[in-house]
């Protein structure tokens, strides 16, 4: 009997789950990962403001300016990436958002900070759309669910590594958080423009095994308007992960920031072991909505059980480790799908309405699950994002997006 035997299949399904990808995919995760390891300002944004006199309801109000700057910044992300080209607005949003941050963190003027905080998150949105055409671009209909995968793992290893080194930073001087994030942005931009070859990303040039069935305004598809519908509904709870839970953990658990730390980071953690291996066993079944919906559902699980269990470690961990497993069954799907909707001349507009419903759903669901949690208590928030989760669940099995 072979006593390795488990650890060589192991390490033969990690080799293939990463396998069969371009070299231009993993170089742009590369640059994901080294963008978002420079992610420091926005989680200490609202401790910075009140640091530095500002109440905790104008601080507020700044990162409202954030989200707001985000949904903009899709719109016209998606617009120009069909106009000059994925790789140019790249470029110019990792500049033009690197030299914003180290501009934002020398300016006191609270009107001009809420000001530059929505013109820094316009230009750093406008990525997105490019970034999910290129990925788009460089994969293959077999493998391209894996390579939003792996661009997702690069932003959870990323965002995993610059929350942590964040905080320490954070402890000795807040003004290197925006030298460092806007630093991380122009390198980000460099490795880009030597890596990547800028002669072959045309802003028409057509991915591999495209349909050219759809060729419409995205706001002319039905069935990408109900993909986004269902989207935000599904965001909205989502983006509770990081704003109503942990507040949930320290007021209600009474766990230490360290522990919810922690629980935050296993999210990652999880992603990063077994997204990939999972998706590469999944993505050639084509059952795509079902697989989301199966996320939805998970996600729908996560919130009742806190609900019905009466064990805080033990529920909190389970509730991670479910909101985590329906994150990993609907997003790559998800991201698929929009994909195969678009062609060449309209894809950035698709990537850009998708980018925008995320955006939106990350002012309105921290905000909106505050309030219900402030005004009915938790455990109504808890129920009104099960259910909202469910139906959109459902409604993916059972209304006809293909």
């Amino acid at each position: 009997m072979n006593l390795f035997k488990p650890l060589t299949t192991t390490r033969s399904l990690y080799i293939n789950a990463y396998s069969g990808l371009s070299r231009s995919t993993w170089l742009l995760s590369l640059v994901m990962l080294v963008n978002r390891s420079g992610t420091m300002v926005l989680p200490f944004m609202t401790i910075y403001l009140t640091g530095i006199g500002f109440s905790l309801f104008k601080a507020g109000i700044v990162v409202g300016m954030f989200g707001a700057g985000a949904i903009a910044g899709g719109y016209i992300g998606g617009k120009l990436t069909d106009k000059i080209g994925f790789y140019r607005i790249q470029l110019i949003t990792l500049i033009g958002g690197g030299l914003l941050f180290i501009l934002l963190g020398q300016i006191k003027s609270y009107p001009l900070i809420c000001l530059f905080t929505f013109i820094l998150s316009l230009v750093n949105e406008s990525f997105r759309p490019a970034n999910n055409t290129a990925i788009a671009l460089y994969s293959k209909p077999e493998n391209r669910t894996r390579s939003y995968s792996l661009n997702r793992l690069a932003i959870n290893l990323g965002w995993a590594f610059g929350g942590t080194l964040g905080g320490i930073i954070a402890s000795f001087n807040y003004h290197l958080l925006f030298w460092i994030d806007g630093f991380t942005n122009i390198i980000a931009a460099l490795m880009l423009y030597y890596l990547l070859n800028p002669a072959d990303q045309v802003a028409s040039e057509p991915i591999p095994g495209e349909l050219s069935l759809v060729k419409i305004s995205p706001l002319k598809d039905k069935k990408f308007k109900i993909f986004i519908g269902l989207t935000i509904l599904y965001a909205l709870c989502f983006y509770q992960l990081y704003s109503t839970i942990p507040v949930y953990y320290k007021d209600v658990y009474h766990m230490s920031e360290f522990y919810i730390g922690i629980l935050m980071g296993l999210n990652g953690l999880i992603i990063v072991i077994i997204e990939m291996v999972l998706i590469f066993h999944l993505e050639s079944k084509n059952r795509a909505m079902h697989f989301i919906s199966h996320g939805f559902l998970l996600t729908a699980l996560s919130f009742l059980v806190y609900i019905f269990l009466p064990f805080p470690l033990i529920t909190a961990l389970l509730s991670v480790i479910l909101v985590t497993m329906g994150e990993i069954l609907a997003m790559p799907f998800m991201n698929n799908y929009w994909t195969g909707r678009a062609s060449s001349g309209n894809r950035g507009q698709y990537a850009g309405y998708y980018t925008m419903a995320w955006s939106l759903a990350q002012v309105l669901g921290p905000t909106g699950g505050t309030w219900i949690a402030g005004h009915w208590g938790f455990n109504s928030l808890w129920w009104i994002s099960a259910l909202i989760c469910l139906i959109a669940g459902i409604l993916f099995r059972t209304v006809k997006l293909q």
